[in-house]
């Protein structure tokens, strides 16, 4: 188990970077991740697979929402991504070796794995590993997280000597419709977080008050939480967590 450097528990973490439609910066995108990096802000950003294994920094499982395209971005190769431009910018799709090399080390930087099994389960490997190849030569402060913990397995297989974190929540039936009632229910209660190695978890805001949250937070750990989206839930976060990801306004 690798801790979490005290880095991302100093400036607040810029959730998808910083983005603002409204001023040409959609989610994930260069121009995001370049704002905050001036704001001296952390950076938590996704990673989804193309169809030719590369490492993407995007959201979601489909492009409609965030792109000027439609269909599953896993069916699209890496160097057609970067010419589909993202809805609100001017930009394509990054690639995650693009990101590093803006990050450049700058600022910490919170990597989330999507969970590429559709269910939370084993059929992971091949993101995880891209990801590691193109953190092979990177320096500066950078951790690794995921919902599904086999991606945490697999990632921690090419790198373990990086902190390593679980994406945590209540598992709320009408949050998750998809996924089977036993996997929520597992997951629920954050039982795989010694087992894969994790030094730091990230829980939904909304249920930071959870018993799991309690033993792990009794135990030392660092806890950061997810979406923060104004300074009066801010406050109340705070009461609990480390430290913040947010959005939507200056943190």
């Amino acid at each position: 188990m690798t801790p979490l450097p005290s880095a991302f528990l100093n400036a607040p973490i810029a959730h998808r970077a910083l983005h603002d439609v409204n001023d040409g910066r959609p989610e994930n995108s260069r121009a995001a991740i370049r704002a905050a990096i001036e704001q001296r802000y952390g950076i938590e950003i996704d990673l989804q697979l193309s169809s030719d294994g590369q490492a993407m920094v995007f959201h979601d499982y489909d492009l409609t929402r965030l792109a000027e395209d439609k269909g599953a971005i896993r069916l699209r190769a890496a160097n057609e991504l970067q010419n589909i431009p993202l809805r609100g910018g001017n930009e394509g799709i990054p690639t995650f070796s693009e990101v590093l090399e803006i990050i450049g080390g700058k600022v910490p930087l919170l990597i989330e794995i999507k969970d590429q099994d559709g269910a939370m389960g084993p059929r992971t490997g091949v993101l995880e590993q891209a990801a590691a190849e193109c953190l092979k030569s990177y320096e500066g402060d950078v951790a690794i997280m995921s919902f599904n913990p086999h991606a945490v397995l697999e990632f921690a297989k090419h790198r373990d000597d990086l902190p390593l974190g679980l994406v945590t929540c209540a598992y709320l039936q009408e949050d998750w419709p998809l996924l089977p009632a036993a996997t929520r229910n597992y997951l629920r209660d954050i039982p795989d977080f010694d087992r894969v190695g994790a030094s730091f978890i990230s829980h939904d805001v909304a249920d930071l008050g959870s018993d799991a949250v309690t033993r792990l937070q009794d135990r030392g750990t660092p806890i950061l939480c997810w979406t923060v989206q104004s300074r009066e839930v801010e406050h109340t976060a705070r009461a609990i967590a480390d430290n913040i990801t947010f959005e939507g306004y200056e943190a």
